[in-house]
């Protein structure tokens, strides 16, 4: 018969039931511990961004404000006493507005930015790496220094610049890690214009806007051609090492003796680099679970024209894309015999103004030709942005010191001549005939 085990002395009954308490109260004060690290964490992290403006926002505000219902009784009792027959105008898109330049162009991207400038949009400032750090900080300051900046909250300033070579891909990865950054930004906008410090706008953002308002948001404006022809072995079968990609200082390109095949998996075409791309595109290019943007971008990746010839041949090999590509970048260039888009000048403002174009380039720095824009085409004053409907201001030099309403547009000339041109790129036979056509 088996004995029973002898009673537990108290002593260590006592010593086990301490021992127990004391890790529990080592687990509690640890978890409180933690959590007073994750909340100081939190307080001292960046707090939450300020919410928008109710002057240019209206409708972006929170119902219990009563500023806001005040605005909108206004608005529709305007609407109802205007417009009894008339339906209401289509609501504006937004634009997401990369601009890149080099060392010295911080003025250059100012002034850019002072053109196409709308509180609707959204806009990214990209000086790369050969610019100096103070130029880059000059940028960012002068933006956090306009008040209509702060109070859209749409203006931001890369801090970790890129290389972007003329030639090469590098270009093309700046723009696409731009594109990337304004999908993060905002989930608002509707295309995407990616903009030199050499650009300059034809239109105002409100004729812009006005036109575009009209108009499918999956339409696609890129400039593309199938017939390659001297391009073939000059810009496509030259095989180069951009150091762009790889290096933190400007090198020489490197050009390798060998040559390559064109691919027969898709077919090729050329464009330009500027374009006016929907936002399902650019999310096809980085989100997107199809393998051809990064196929594309493989073999890209060492061309010298890579730049030109990414998104025209992506858009013209997708079934999703290829029938919503309009042929023509709505950007006005005048090329000389080797195919290089030469500066414009004031011999050529008649010429650029009557095409219709939105944008055109390339323009040399502070070229008397810019300031004849702004002052018969823009209406911009020196230093101030293109005044538009949200301005209320009354004084000439301050008119868009005091704001409204952003979905207010006062479109004028500009978006006559854009419509024109757009009806004839839309004309039954003109707008299938140029798409995508193989040569």
């Amino acid at each position: 018969m088996q004995t029973p085990p002898p009673p537990q002395p108290a002593a260590t009954a006592g010593a086990a039931k301490t021992t127990t308490i004391y890790i529990l109260a080592t687990a509690l004060f640890s978890l409180l511990f933690i959590l007073s690290l994750s909340s100081s964490s939190t307080s001292s992290s960046p707090s939450s961004p300020p919410p928008l403006d109710p002057y240019l926002f209206p409708d972006k505000q929170p119902q219990s404000n009563p500023n806001h219902r005040h605005r909108l009784l206004i608005r529709n009792q305007r609407n109802t006493t205007n417009n009894l027959s008339e339906p209401p105008p289509p609501s504006p898109p937004s634009l997401a507005y990369l601009i890149s330049g080099s060392n010295r162009d911080s003025g250059r991207i100012l002034r850019l930015l002072f053109s196409v400038y709308h509180p609707r949009n959204h806009y990214l400032l990209h000086l790369d790496l050969p610019a100096s750090q103070s130029d880059r900080d000059f940028l960012a300051l002068t933006v956090r220094s306009i008040p209509v900046f702060r109070a859209a909250q749409n203006v931001n300033v890369i801090g970790k610049a890129d290389f972007a070579y003329p030639k090469g891909s590098s270009g093309l990865s700046s723009t696409l890690h731009g594109a990337s950054i304004l999908l993060r930004i905002s989930g608002n906008w509707d295309w995407f214009i990616n903009l030199s410090a050499s650009d300059y706008p034809l239109v105002t953002q409100d004729d812009l806007l006005h036109i575009l308002s009209y108009l499918p948001k999956d339409l696609n404006f890129v400039n593309h051609s199938s017939y390659i022809g001297w391009r073939e072995s000059r810009k496509l079968k030259p095989i180069i090492v951009d150091p762009g990609l790889y290096l933190s200082e400007r090198t020489a390109m490197f050009y390798a003796t060998q040559k390559r095949e064109l691919p027969d998996a898709f077919r090729l075409f050329m464009g330009s680099s500027s374009s006016v791309l929907s936002r399902e595109v650019i999310e096809f290019c980085i989100l997107g679970t199809d393998n051809l943007p990064r196929t594309l971008l493989m073999y890209l990746s060492n061309t010298p024209s890579s730049a030109s010839v990414y998104f025209p041949t992506l858009l013209c090999n997708s079934q999703q894309f290829n029938k919503t590509i309009m042929n023509h970048g709505l950007q006005y260039a005048s090329f000389d015999t080797r195919q290089e888009a030469r500066p414009l000048k004031s011999k050529d403002f008649h010429d650029f103004i009557q095409s219709g174009a939105a944008f055109a380039s390339p323009f040399l720095a502070d070229d008397p030709v810019l300031d004849r824009i702004d002052r018969e085409i823009l209406r911009r004053i020196p230093g101030k942005l293109v005044p538009g409907g949200w301005c209320l201001g009354e004084s000439k030099n301050n008119t868009c010191d005091v704001w409204g309403d952003a979905d207010i547009l006062r479109p004028g000339r500009g978006a006559r001549r854009l419509e024109k041109l757009l009806v004839k790129l839309l004309s039954n036979g003109t707008f299938r005939s140029h798409q995508c056509v193989v040569e």
